[in-house]
């Protein structure tokens, strides 16, 4: 197989590994026949003050068996048969320098427009069952106030649709903290369906800027009391 491009490496965060030189590439072609390569199941911790605010999220992110195999690949530096954290850490610092330019996938808004984003913290790799998780913490710079909780909602999803997010079928999300906001949180059914042009192949015809991702994303809303 091909090696990747550079520029490929650089937009597509999933196939970091390959900038650690951890086996070869695949040919990459039209960003335009755009479909899933890399699946990953969501479960997210909306983070919750003292004060009732909302100040972030605690992902956990759990990649496809396929990927998991390829990512993993020389990685075991001790020969054990396991995968520490130690061990994993290079990848980890690869793939959330690389989430860094696609917005960590997370897109947070209040009433519609867009919640900005600090830098991810606490963030590492675990393998387990054969699956690579990633857990990392995703700050909002400014805190999301009780009051106006009802208007905050969520989606993770990759523009492009190169990687597919789904939120995992038992607990999906959660609110997390000391303070006990009164919402509950929803995980909306996907905006659009996967089809398949007549005569053609999926994602065929779609533009790379139209923000494909989006159109089969999931949206987080809270129900709240007060």
């Amino acid at each position: 197989m091909a090696m990747m491009t550079l520029s490929f490496l650089r937009s597509r965060m999933f196939l970091g590994s390959l900038a650690l030189g951890l086996g070869a590439g695949l040919a990459v072609t039209d960003t335009s026949h755009a479909h899933p390569h890399v699946w990953v199941t969501v479960e997210t911790e909306v983070e919750v003050s003292d004060k009732k605010d909302i100040t972030g999220f605690r992902h956990r992110w759990t990649f496809d068996e396929f990927y998991t195999a390829f990512a993993v690949q020389g990685l075991d530096t001790d020969g054990d048969g396991k995968y520490s954290r130690e061990e994993l850490e290079p990848l980890a610092k690869v793939n959330m320098d690389s989430l860094r330019e696609f917005e960590f996938f997370t897109f947070a808004k209040l009433g519609g427009e867009g919640l900005p984003l600090k830098e991810p913290v606490n963030y590492w790799l675990e393998y387990k069952d054969s699956l690579l998780t990633l857990h990392f913490t995703l700050p909002l710079k400014a805190p999301v106030k009780e009051a106006q909780a009802k208007n905050f909602s969520f989606a993770v999803y990759d523009p492009v649709f190169y990687v597919a997010f789904s939120f995992a079928d038992k607990t999906p999300v959660r609110l997390a903290g000391r303070a006990a906001l009164p919402c509950q949180p929803s995980v909306a059914d996907r905006a659009g369906r996967m089809e398949i042009p007549l005569g053609g192949t999926f994602g065929e015809g779609f533009d790379p800027s139209e923000n494909i991702g989006q159109s089969f994303s999931q949206t987080v809303t809270l129900s709240c009391t007060s």
